[in-house]
């Protein structure tokens, strides 16, 4: 299973593909430089096989990257950071 997460900034929300097929994506607002997450969403046919952690993982990791913070509004983001402390540098207060 091959999988890539790609930001889709026209869309607002980065994206998840799995063998080519877009199997998820987490949506964000963007306010100045921090990314406010709102909305994590994983096709039923993904669930369950990790695919929701691969995309905050991927996202989290492009945006630090980048430079950029996150609001976790998403309950599915929160969540993850919360059990992965390492992502804990990136939350930022909402501006």
């Amino acid at each position: 299973m091959s999988t890539l997460v790609e930001d889709n900034p026209a869309k607002h929300r980065f994206e998840i593909l799995v063998d080519d097929a877009l199997a998820g994506f987490t949506a964000y607002v963007p306010r100045g430089e921090v990314l406010v997450f709102t909305h994590t969403e994983v096709d039923r046919g993904f669930q369950g096989k990790g695919v929701g952690g691969t995309l905050i993982r991927g996202t989290l990791d492009q945006l630090r990257a980048r430079g950029t913070t996150v609001v976790p509004q998403c309950p599915f983001m929160s969540a993850f950071i919360d059990k992965h402390p390492e992502y804990a540098d990136l939350v930022a207060d909402l501006p």
